[in-house]
């Protein structure tokens, strides 16, 4: 699973994911890509659960980027634990995805595999996205 290299101390506030984003908002790498149609907190599991399934169906072939990386860590006190007594532990990692980011890029395969690798990634994802093409407006 993806997560942080160092994760000691901060436990973090809330991170937006209202509005659009900012930067990552063309195609720089591959032929193909997913674009998020709103904003969510993406996690660790979803990420890697559409990683396989994009790569199973292209069977190998080609190149696929991931473009979003869980950098925010989510907290959870343990089950029957009174009130107070400060934040919980981080319990999960999640990327904070903007309307209009780049999530996945795939080069390498005809438009027919892409197209149907990215739909299928699309389903492990919380998110409405749409795949489009290099030269096409994201």
């Amino acid at each position: 699973m993806l997560m942080p290299k160092r994760t000691k101390f901060r436990r973090p506030h809330r991170v937006s994911y209202e509005g659009a984003v900012k930067g990552r908002n063309e195609i720089l790498n591959g032929d193909f890509a997913l674009v998020a149609q709103e904003g969510a907190w993406i996690t660790n599991r979803q990420i890697e659960a559409a990683r396989i399934a994009m790569t199973r169906h292209m069977k190998r072939l080609g190149k696929v980027w991931i473009n979003i990386f869980p950098h925010l860590a989510k907290t959870k006190k343990p089950l029957e634990v009174r009130m107070g007594s400060g934040k919980g532990a981080p319990d999960h990692w999640v990327a904070v995805v903007k309307e209009g980011k780049i999530m996945f890029e795939i080069n390498g395969v005809s438009e027919e595999i892409a197209r149907e690798a990215l739909r299928l990634a699309s389903h492990k994802l919380p998110i409405k996205t749409k795949i489009v093409k290099r030269g096409e407006q994201a």
